[in-house]
Order: C-alpha cells, then structure tokens, then sequence
C-alpha cells in the first residue's frame, strides 16, 4: 500500500530558497537536483517534480532575487516623495544594499548574468529591468527611468567586478546628471578600482 504524500504546500518555495543556497554556495556549476533535494531536506523526486530541468530551476531562482531587490526599492518611500532628491536617495539606497550581505548581492548579479548564457533566463533578467524602471518612473518618465537602471547597473557591475568601493557621491552626481541634464555640477572623481593606479596624464616639456 502507498504511503500518503505529506501535504507540504511550501515545498517549492523551500526548495528555490534551497538553490539558491547552493548556488550562493557553489556557483552554479555546483547547481543540481541532487544537491537542492539535499540542501531542503527532501525527496529527490520532489525537486524533479516541481521543476522537470535545471533551467525551470534557476529561473524561480532568479526571479526571487528579482523580487527581493524589487521589494526593497518599493519599500524605499522617500523615492516617491515629490520633494525628494531622486538623485540622492537611489544612491544611498545602492550604498546600503551593496554594503549589506555581499554574497547575497553577488549571487543575485550571479543569476543575472548567467542568463548570457542560459536563454531561458533571459525574459526573467528583462523582468528585473521592467520592474525596477516601472518603480523609477513615477518619479520621471519613462526613459529616464530606463537609463536610470542602466547606470545603476553599470555602477553594481563595477564594484563587483573590481572588488571597488562603492562611491555614494560620484553615484549620486552621476544619477543626477541623468535626471537633469545640462545643470551645472562638480564634476567628482570616478571611483578606483582594485589596486591598480590610474594613468597619469603626460606633463608637458
């Protein structure tokens, strides 16, 4: 006779949350069934059950990092005030959020990028654009929201990948020229990056 299945209704949650640990753990590489059943705690025909391929997989993976950068930007309230400086609040915002747990912030980029590679990830990284931009927009319209990510983006990628310090102020600066172009603004230093020296302009002889 059967055993009863046991009524789990949170099962595939706690099972994207699973691959995410083992790809926060092991990069994607180390991404499998096996290793997800495992890490939740489960049956290995729980996991093939709930997601026939790995794709199925890292795309629930990818669109809960999604949701978890979304929700903290929509919680940021002073984005919609209309007397706040745009500018300097979505800079401290990506301070905080690069400042906090950066294995998080990495596997979320992690996922994000692998979709240059998985196309099945694709449609889930534009959802992260769209969402982000559609949070901006109230604020500005919707092409300056777009660019708007697009800089926030290129900001992420270069602290990450050059294991730099986030620069609130040159972020805020720059966001800033975007929003209202042609004002007048100090121009502040770019950033370094890692431990290389920046060239050095030729004297004149």
């Amino acid at each position: 006779m059967a055993r009863p299945r046991r009524h789990d209704p949170d099962r595939r949650d706690r099972l994207v949350d699973a691959a995410l640990r083992v790809v926060g753990r092991s990069g994607i590489a180390g991404l499998s069934h096996r290793a997800v059943a495992a890490e939740a705690d489960v049956p290995l025909g729980s996991t093939t059950y709930h997601f026939a391929s790995l794709d199925e997989l890292l795309v629930a993976a990818l669109r809960r990092a999604n949701e978890n950068f979304g929700c903290r930007l929509r919680e940021r309230s002073a984005l919609l005030g209309p007397d706040a400086d745009l500018a300097a609040v979505l800079a401290r915002f990506l301070g905080e959020w690069l400042g906090g747990e950066r294995t998080g912030v990495e596997l979320e980029y992690g996922l994000y990028l692998a979709a240059l590679r998985r196309p099945a990830l694709r449609p889930v990284a534009a959802e992260w654009t769209e969402a982000v931009t559609a949070a901006l927009a109230p604020r500005t319209d919707p092409a300056t929201a777009r660019a708007l990510v697009a800089l926030v983006d290129g900001v992420c990628l270069q602290v990450l990948l050059t294991d730099g310090e986030y620069d609130e102020e040159y972020a805020r600066v720059m966001l800033g020229r975007i929003l209202a172009p042609g004002v007048p603004d100090e121009a502040p230093k770019p950033p370094r990056h890692g431990s290389s020296e920046p060239p050095t302009r030729p004297t004149d002889t």
